[in-house]
């Protein structure tokens, strides 16, 4: 029997994420593949595919990967501990933080 994936996507944006990506391509931010609702959509798909059950979506939008105290990541970590997610999804490990050591050690866990 398969295991039952209760997913929670997360996504985030930072202001330097979003004004480096416009600017390299010179075009405005809310048109990049980057943003927040792209990244939702495209994990959203991902899920679907895989049979796993979206269970919530977790943002943060404007917020630096190199803290960790993000009320949308916080929240995550809360309903992993709690049950409610089993399963996190992201579009790329910097999504989850710019600290690769802290981030490595957030998915040993």
């Amino acid at each position: 029997m398969n295991k039952l994936y209760k997913v929670g996507i997360y996504c985030r944006l930072s202001v330097d994420d979003a004004s480096n990506s416009a600017k390299a391509r010179n075009y405005i931010p809310a048109d990049e593949s980057v943003s927040i609702e792209n990244q939702r959509e495209l994990l959203s798909k991902f899920a679907m595919l895989n049979g796993w059950v979206e269970t919530k979506t977790y943002c943060d939008d404007g917020y630096s990967g190199g803290n960790f105290q993000r009320p949308g990541f916080l929240e995550m970590l809360e309903d992993a501990r709690n049950g409610i997610i089993n399963l996190i999804l992201v579009k790329d490990l910097s999504r989850l933080g710019r600290d690769f050591v802290e981030v490595g050690r957030y998915t040993d866990v």
